[in-house]
């Protein structure tokens, strides 16, 4: 196969992902394949954008084509599948919209975008139609799209009862990108509910015509009336993000970041707001987050290893922290931080017998013995570690009887 010039369409073939992604490729229980199968696409058009972008273009059209067909009978009730398509689209759609493509090219991609939007069955393209805009890249091309979908969404809204139409999304970032403001407002007019998904366009809108105030005012206005915190976190972060913008970094910290940070883990989650506010101290930002979230324990592997050693004791002797990930920390500081790893093995074999932690067994405490030796012989505290362990299992109520032997 040849290489497509600068700024044509390459050939739809010729893609290894297409074989797995067949309609009804998968059955009911086939989530993790599709999870698989979904990260060797994302590798194969990452590849193709170092020696042809407009290839690697056309390969997420040809991928967002074939996600629905190919996933339709999957159970997907874990939500695993739903956040690896998102995964997926976030790190390919940039990819899409920087594709060198000329006028026509884009042109055909559009129209078959727009048909894999709306045969989707469970909104795995939603990010595509709220990014449709920037897809579409030409002016032109935008206000044929936006022509084209106002009708349907008017319809939908008008319509007596509920009326979905995949293509709102579509249109109104089209509006959005086009700067035809004055449409977006009279389209979003005829719903009858605030709904930020849609409503954020506008909010947008007040953005990009240098009205940041009136984009707060209206964010947060809908932020009063979302429905039980109802996309509570993305109007959060919108709100953030105008604050950043105005120069109040301080309240946007306190009054959104803060209680709207989130992550895949305690230590993602704190990873993340310092890479948002990078000239706060990363220690009191953790600090912060433990205050907002609590849950101290929690907290205990982020700060470790965050390098926060006084935090991370301090929620070491929380109930909620784990006393298995504890016994795993004295382990591994026993040598570089023995002090540090010491106290931590005594506030896990402490956790032990009051009966803490899931799925704990008598093993559990002799690990957290022996670690416990070797950190406290560095510092020359084995009479110390003795005495506390002593105490600990005087004390000891019916929950650490079968850890007693472990420990003498």
């Amino acid at each position: 196969m040849t290489r497509s010039p600068q700024g044509k369409a390459g050939p739809t073939g010729g893609w290894a992902f297409r074989a797995g992604m067949r309609r009804g490729a998968l059955g009911w229980r086939g989530s993790a394949k599709a999870i698989d199968r979904l990260k060797q696409a994302t590798k194969e058009i990452k590849a193709a954008t170092k020696t042809d972008p407009v290839r690697a273009g056309e390969g997420v059209v040809v991928l967002a084509e074939r996600i629905w067909p190919a996933f339709e009978q999957i159970d997907t009730s874990t939500g695993a599948l739903g956040t690896a398509v998102n995964r997926t689209l976030d790190e390919l759609i940039p990819i899409l919209i920087a594709a060198p493509a000329d006028e026509p090219t884009r042109a055909k991609w559009v129209d078959r975008l727009i048909d894999a939007i709306q045969d989707d069955g469970v909104d795995y393209l939603a990010q595509l139609a709220e990014r449709f805009g920037a897809i579409a890249a030409f002016p032109a091309l935008m206000n044929h799209v936006a022509d084209d979908t106002i009708g349907v969404v008017r319809s939908a809204w008008t319509a007596a009862g509920f009326a979905y139409t995949a293509l709102a999304p579509v249109c109104l970032s089209c509006l959005l990108e086009a700067g035809r403001y004055d449409d977006l407002n009279e389209l979003l007019a005829l719903k009858r509910n605030r709904f930020w998904p849609d409503e954020r366009f506008a909010a947008e809108a007040l953005l990009r015509q240098g009205k940041p105030e009136e984009a707060l005012a209206f964010a947060e206005a809908v932020l009063r009336e979302a429905p039980n915190g109802h996309y509570g976190c993305q109007i959060a972060q919108f709100c953030e993000r105008v604050l950043i913008g105005l120069g109040r970094t301080e309240e946007a910290y306190r009054r959104y970041a803060l209680p709207t940070a989130t992550g895949s883990t305690y230590l993602a989650t704190w990873r993340a707001l310092c890479k948002r506010y990078p000239d706060r101290p990363k220690h009191a930002v953790l600090a912060d987050l433990i205050e907002a979230h609590g849950e101290k324990g929690k907290w205990f592997a982020a700060a470790k290893t965050a390098g926060c050693l006084d935090i991370a004791l301090d929620c070491a002797g929380a109930d909620d922290a784990d006393p298995r990930t504890l016994i795993r920390a004295a382990r591994d500081f026993a040598e570089k931080e023995p002090r540090f790893a010491a106290n931590v093995a005594l506030r896990a074999i402490s956790q032990l017998l009051a009966g803490r932690g899931y799925d704990t067994v008598p093993d559990d405490a002799a690990d957290a013995v022996q670690y416990l030796r070797e950190a406290a012989r560095r510092i020359d505290g084995e009479a110390w570690a003795v005495e506390a362990v002593e105490r600990m299992m005087a004390e000891s109520g019916p929950f650490g009887e079968p850890f007693l032997p472990a420990l003498r």
